[in-house]
Formats: structure tokens, C-alpha cells, sequence
């Protein structure tokens, strides 16, 4: 009776710190996934002027390996230096014109260097309370996920990490993509869903 008991105890222990399976998460409603759980479909890599150069639909890993697919989970990976550059940007191949909210959830590995594009411009995301530029924040969890939520509105974006403020009014274009940064060392993006907004 008592390894019965040990047993159930494990076995909801493991239970607890297994990730969830990417089929558990659903956008919240009228939110739109970007990132389907699986592969990189619907992302890819642009030149300096946002013109599509490579897409990566039905593709697990891009073809210079910085960023994988995971089950629930987009990996950016550490550079590799015989692959590619340092610093690379995988963009959504869908463009956003409308007002939005845009919600996203990380975790950055120690001192990691990533950042979320807004049509074009970035705001740093990134192992904050090491790497900065947010290093006054009190709910940021190191290592550990947190969320971003960003809402734009005429071309005016507030952003903030799990409720505090990052920037209050960051100016960005008219239209664009979504992208994501591949810098310095590991991050993980989860739960990626945008609204958007009449």
C-alpha cells in the first residue's frame, strides 16, 4: 500500500514537470496562432527590404538551424558559426496593417539575447534582469516562461512583460510582419497568438 502510494506520488511529481503537448494549447478566442506547434510553417527569413527570401513551411528546422520546431515550442538556437551569422531574424510571411494585440510567452536561457520584431522595429526581449535593457522588472522569472503582450494601436505600440511596462509608445510602421531575433544563446517561444483589432 505505501509503494502504491510513492507510485502515485512519482508518477503525478513527473506528471507536473512534463511540458504540455502542443494539441493541450489553443489560441484564445478571436486570437490567431502564428506558430502551429510543430513545424515553421507561415515564417521565413526576409531581406533588408521585407521581401520574402526563404520560407520554411512543413520544415522543422530553418535551413541555417538557428531556429527549431519543437512540439509547442519554437527554439532559437545558439549560433553556430560554421552555418550562418551571428544574428538572424525569422519573419511571419504574413503582414499585419490592422491595430493588434499580440501575445507571446519566453524563456531565456542565462544572459540570452533575442528580440520581437513589430513590423519592423524591435523591442529587445531577452534574459532581462542579466542581459537588460529591463533590468528593474519585479515579476520577471529568470529562466523560466514569462509573457509579453503588445497592443498596437494606430501604429503606437505598448508593450509590456507579465504586466509591467517595457516601452509605453514605441512607434512603429503602418504595416509588416512579426519576427523573431536569433542573437545570443538559447531562447523559447511558446503560445504565439495575435488579434486583431478593428
Amino acid at each position: 500500500m505505501k509503494s502504491l502510494r510513492i507510485s502515485a506520488v512519482l508518477a503525478a511529481a513527473i506528471f507536473a514537470v512534463l511540458p504540455a503537448r502542443a494539441e493541450d494549447w489553443t489560441p484564445e478566442p478571436g486570437f490567431i496562432s502564428l506558430y502551429n506547434g510543430k513545424d515553421l510553417t507561415g515564417w521565413g527569413y526576409r531581406d533588408k527590404e521585407q521581401k520574402v527570401l526563404e520560407t520554411f513551411d512543413g520544415k522543422t528546422e530553418a535551413s541555417d538551424g538557428r531556429y527549431t520546431a519543437k512540439p509547442g515550442i519554437l527554439v532559437v538556437n545558439a549560433h553556430n558559426a560554421e552555418k550562418g551569422p551571428r544574428i538572424r531574424q525569422l519573419w511571419t510571411t504574413q503582414v499585419f496593417p490592422k491595430n493588434f494585440i499580440l501575445k507571446i510567452e519566453f524563456r531565456a536561457a542565462v544572459n540570452a539575447d533575442s528580440g520581437i520584431f513589430l513590423r519592423k522595429p524591435q523591442l529587445q526581449c531577452r534574459d532581462y534582469l542579466v542581459a537588460g535593457p529591463y533590468k528593474q522588472l519585479k515579476k520577471y522569472k529568470a529562466q523560466d516562461w514569462n509573457t509579453i503582450i503588445v497592443t498596437v494601436k494606430d501604429n503606437v505600440a505598448h508593450c509590456e512583460c507579465n504586466g509591467e511596462i517595457l516601452e509605453d509608445a514605441l512607434k512603429i510602421p503602418e504595416t509588416g510582419p512579426i519576427g523573431l531575433e536569433a542573437d545570443r544563446d538559447q531562447m523559447e517561444y511558446r503560445h504565439i497568438q495575435i488579434k486583431e483589432l478593428p
